[in-house]
């Protein structure tokens, strides 16, 4: 009750900023594989394309987003929050014009690269690095609690768009995603971000003041970053590549879409509460601690998609999936500011971002690649489940030194 009370109390003091991320979040839905991939059969029937090579060219514009995304999303260093969210959100409106416009490959490729960049990129980095820097004390929360526009999102969209398409075609539904981009998103989002909270100063924190202020230079030189970051990437390939190829698993295992529907809905609910009870872990005991958690359940369901072809199966795995998206949409977050400080946080989000819309690009391009070349669904899931078992390891080792580093800094600060 005290922790509810707790949550109650902060979202009331901050509502404002905390709302402006969670619409962030929520609308960058536009740029999510789980949206684009709404429209798979109708862009691969307009374009005569197969699995492999409508994957193969999602997979070149999420690249070239993600490698993008590494300039681009400094300018949150350098920038008023407000004034990003409205040239992303902004330009993600005319990537959703160009996408129901396309009319040619060259088209097809930039209107992706756009959603990509903007959407999934841009609008979430800005979300999140705005939460890491604002918040540290309450960082799981305020992380947590924004994070739920991906949920709401997921929610909601894919069951309007279907709905929508029905009655207008799936261009014209693009289409009205670009006006309500216009119409509601960027003047509630810059309403609400406008006066940034930096005026409530930095809230402190028993360890705050001895994080050394790393530069994404430094970062990037760090050997436990890398490892750290490799592990990390794993649900975005998995969940990405899932999502991407839903039509093939559904056909291979004889699955009900409608079965997909409800356990989708399912799925929702479950990362929200997942998400909001690690928010509390990760301000109780920090990220670090948590950080070995990480992969285990998407492990565990990659392994009921590969060992059970049922559709018992599917519900097993998406209640797992519920749980590793909530730990990961607060952990993903809250790690780089408590690990390497919040001073130079835009520059370091837009590289560990851009890895993340990277990972997302080859999920389906190189399933779809596996797909073309007969490789069997069941021996897939399972690479994805030594993957993450794997990665539950080295994440053990990560934890313990990044722990070790945190500790010799508070005994010896200077």
């Amino acid at each position: 009750m005290l922790k509810l009370q707790s949550y109650y109390q902060f979202i009331h003091s901050n509502f404002r900023w905390l709302l402006g991320g969670f619409l962030l979040t929520m609308f960058s839905s536009f740029g999510q594989t789980f949206f684009i991939s709404l429209s798979t059969g109708h862009v691969r029937k307009a374009f005569d394309l197969t699995s492999g090579e409508y994957g193969s060219i999602y997979m070149v514009a999420t690249l070239a987003s993600a490698l993008t995304l590494t300039f681009f999303g400094r300018i949150v260093d350098y920038m008023s929050i407000a004034k990003t969210a409205i040239i992303s959100t902004s330009l993600l409106a005319l990537a959703c014009i160009g996408f129901a416009q396309a009319n040619s490959l060259i088209i097809l490729v930039i209107s992706l690269y756009g959603l990509r960049l903007l959407g999934q990129g841009m609008m979430t980095h800005i979300s999140i690095t705005a939460m890491g820097r604002w918040y540290a004390k309450n960082r799981g929360k305020a992380i947590s609690i924004v994070s739920i526009g991906f949920n709401v999102g997921l929610a909601i969209l894919p069951v309007a768009f279907i709905g929508v398409s029905t009655l207008i075609s799936w261009r014209h539904t693009w289409l009205l995603a670009a006006a309500i981009l216009v119409l509601i998103a960027i003047p509630a989002i810059t309403a609400l971000l406008r006066q940034e909270r930096t005026a409530r100063g930095v809230e402190p924190t028993s360890t705050s003041s001895h994080i050394i202020q790393w530069t994404s230079s430094q970062m990037l030189r760090d050997p436990i970053f890398w490892i750290a970051v490799i592990c990390l990437l794993g649900p975005p390939f998995i969940s990405t590549a899932i999502f991407f190829h839903q039509d093939y698993l559904f056909t291979v295992r004889n699955w009900s879409v409608n079965l997909f529907a409800w356990t989708f809905v399912m799925m929702t609910l479950i990362s929200v509460l997942s998400g909001l009870v690690t928010g509390i872990a990760i301000d109780r005991f920090s990220t670090i601690a948590l950080l070995p958690l990480f992969l285990v359940p998407l492990g565990l369901g990659c392994l009921v998609l590969a060992t059970v072809s049922s559709s018992g199966a599917l519900v097993i795995y998406m209640v797992l999936l519920g749980i590793s998206t909530g730990i990961n949409s607060s952990l993903y977050g809250t790690l780089w500011p408590e690990v390497y400080g919040t001073k130079n946080l835009g520059s370091i989000r837009s590289i560990v971002t851009a890895m993340m819309v990277f990972a997302s690009a080859l999920g389906p391009g190189i399933v779809g690649l596996a797909i073309d070349l007969k490789i069997g669904i069941s021996s897939q899931f399972l690479t994805m489940t030594a993957f993450c078992f794997i990665g539950t390891i080295a994440l053990m080792f990560c934890s313990s030194r990044y722990s070790l580093r945190i500790a010799k800094m508070l005994a010896d600060p200077a």
